[in-house]
């Protein structure tokens, strides 16, 4: 399972529903998108430790971005972005679940229904 940004956001906010999909799934994968927008929302260095704790004693592994990842996104952009507004990171999200096989969860499923052979999650606050 690859787990979008704002589910993980949500349980570094302390959301229970969070807490409980996060702990059912571990170990779980993330993109490297994925730990560039998180670490571009810490506030300061306490929370950005307290990140790196949680990510390695979840054993998250990190899908660094592939050519075939980034040409899959490339695509979809030029597919998608007039129609959907769809932006770089989903993009890249949408491309690297595909690549790798894997189901995305994500609370934001509208970004994301129109991709052709995604499989995805709702996450439910």
């Amino acid at each position: 399972m690859l787990i979008d940004t704002d589910v993980l956001i949500w349980y570094l906010r302390g959301n229970e529903n969070a807490h409980s999909v996060i702990h059912k799934n571990i170990p779980f994968k993330i993109s490297v998108i994925n730990y560039m927008e998180l670490v571009q929302g810490m506030r300061n260095k306490k929370e950005l430790k307290l990140l790196k704790e949680y990510l390695k004693n979840w054993s998250i592994k990190v899908i660094q971005i592939s050519e075939n990842i980034s040409t899959k996104a490339m695509f979809f952009v030029e597919d998608y972005y007039l129609s959907h507004s769809m932006e770089l990171a989903d993009a890249l999200m949408a491309a690297t679940a595909i690549d790798s096989n894997e189901v995305l969860l994500t609370g934001n499923g509208k970004q994301y229904d129109f991709i052709p052979n995604l499989e995805i999650i709702r996450f439910r606050q």
